[in-house]
This record gives structure tokens, C-alpha cells and sequence, in this order.
């Protein structure tokens, strides 16, 4: 059974600092491509960052600069590393894993991050 589990959420405030866990399981996890996605209220979910089963990253503009995407394949888990905080930020952040060659998806159930003063 595959799981992807996130871990790592909160309330914070403007400015704090954030480092999202997901741990998996099910799945060998080095071939696959890891991400974050979120979804704010009445938005669409989107990509904040990737990285791929070779450790390439990619960043979503509006956090570039601020979040670093790692994993370790040995643990099979990956974060997000979130500084400079905003309130465009609070969504729910989903863990994203994908078979870099047969395009299966899984999902995890997603941890919320909220930020105010």
C-alpha cells in the first residue's frame, strides 16, 4: 500500500519559518519524482516545487528564493524548507510522487499552513 505522509504544518506568522516533511512508503521511492503542491481556498492547487528522481529542482516563481526543496533517498522523504513566510502562503500543502518514467501519481492527504499576524 502506497503512502505518502505529510508532516510539519501550523499556524505561523509573517516572516517565520516552515520545513514540511513527507515521508513514503510503497513505492521505490528512487524512481520517482517527488513534489509540493498546494491550494488555498477557492483556488486551484498548484506546484510550489519539485525535484526529480536525479535531485533537479524546480521552484514555482513565487517562492523562489524563499523555498528549498531536498530529499533523501535513503530515508525515502522529502521537504520543503519555507522562510520568509507570507499570508499568500496558508494553504494546504500536498506531497506529490510520480514514477519518472510511467507516470503513475500518488497523492498524500495534504497539511495545512496557515500564516497571520
Amino acid at each position: 500500500q502506497v503512502q505518502l505522509v505529510e508532516s510539519g504544518g501550523g499556524s505561523v506568522q509573517p516572516g517565520d519559518t516552515l520545513r514540511l516533511s513527507c515521508a513514503a512508503s510503497g513505492i521505490r521511492f528512487r524512481v520517482y519524482d517527488m513534489g509540493w503542491y498546494r491550494q488555498a481556498p477557492g483556488k486551484q492547487r498548484e506546484l510550489v516545487a519539485e525535484i526529480s528522481s536525479s535531485g533537479s529542482t524546480k521552484y514555482a516563481e513565487y517562492v523562489k528564493g524563499r523555498f528549498t526543496i531536498s530529499r533523501d533517498s535513503a530515508a525515502e522523504t522529502m521537504s520543503l524548507q519555507m522562510s520568509s513566510l507570507n499570508p499568500e502562503d496558508t494553504a494546504v500543502y500536498y506531497c506529490h510522487a510520480r514514477h519518472n518514467w510511467a507516470g503513475i501519481d500518488y497523492w498524500g492527504q495534504g497539511t495545512q499552513v496557515t500564516v497571520s499576524s
